[in-house]
């Protein structure tokens, strides 16, 4: 009886949070994806500029076209084919101060995106802004570069454990069948996406909700498990139900992305607004204690 009754307000609360989710997102959520889903295409070629700039300052140039398959892995084929060969283009096409210039450029651009999803975070925490514009600015400058060196971590863990895996396989042939746990390094580009949206979440929520006290990880859980599950069942989609080619012809790839994009915003604006709902409820539940 006891079990019971404690049961009963846990699914009261969770039944108040996934009632204020819906209602947010259904409010303002699919406007915001929209928004989302623009400036992720206009954002994404000066991201890897940006990559490209910060490769040529360490002498390895040739590894910003690894930083693209890194991106392309966490989207669909269809998506992929149609951003991979533009952004390998777009990364050797400018050398010297234009490369730097077209990164400086970048940052600012990208940042338009950064700016989003912090406007988007205030609105489903219902705050309003505390800093001035180029704080703002400056703040998502350092969160676009901190993701690029997260990648580059990312990449450089890869080729480490690839190497393991072979100096293993040539030295011990016997432990070949150990080697497999080595194939971790496949989940590491869901890994970082996962730790990338979890210090988004982090430092672009509202100052007020920043502490430890009100968790941001169940909103960057959502947001991942919910990019994967697009990146895997989109194309089983397109191909079953609907055909983009005969609606949109040459463009068809091009509204497959934006559709991608527009369906990972709106995840991200689930997952948003369950961590302010969440934090809410929290807060509520202490004034009324």
């Amino acid at each position: 009886m006891l079990a019971r009754l404690t049961q009963e307000p846990r699914l009261r609360h969770a039944g108040r949070v996934a009632r204020r989710v819906v209602i947010d997102t259904v409010n303002d959520g699919f406007i915001h994806a929209g928004n989302l889903a623009y400036l992720s295409m206009v954002a994404i070629f000066p991201f890897f500029i940006v990559g490209a700039a910060l490769f040529d300052l360490i002498g390895g140039r040739d590894n910003a076209e690894t930083l693209v398959l890194t991106v392309a892995r966490a989207m669909p084929d269809s998506v992929a084919a149609v951003i991979t060969p533009v952004a390998e283009t777009v990364i050797y096409s400018r050398s010297g101060w234009l490369l730097w210039v077209g990164a400086l450029l970048g940052l600012w651009t990208v940042s338009s995106l950064i700016e989003s999803i912090r406007d988007i975070l205030r609105r489903a925490y219902d705050t309003k802004t505390g800093r001035t514009f180029w704080q703002k600015r400056l703040v998502s400058a350092g969160l676009i570069l901190g993701a690029v060196l997260l990648m580059m971590l990312s990449l450089f863990a890869q080729v480490l454990i690839g190497g393991a895996q072979e100096v293993i396989g040539a030295a011990f042939p016997q432990l070949s069948q150990w080697i497999g746990a080595l194939r971790l390094s496949r989940i590491v580009p869901a890994l970082g996406l996962a730790g990338s949206l979890w210090v988004l979440f982090v430092t672009l929520t509202p100052l007020s909700f920043r502490g430890r006290q009100w968790p941001k990880w169940p909103g960057a859980l959502f947001t991942t498990v919910w990019w994967l599950a697009v990146a895997a069942a989109l194309p089983v989609v397109l191909r079953s139900v609907f055909a983009y080619d005969l609606t949109y012809g040459s463009l068809a790839g091009s509204m497959v992305t934006l559709l991608f994009f527009w369906l990972v915003g709106l995840g991200l604006v689930i997952g948003a607004e369950l961590n302010a709902a969440l934090a809410h409820e929290r807060a509520q539940a202490k004034e009324n204690a």
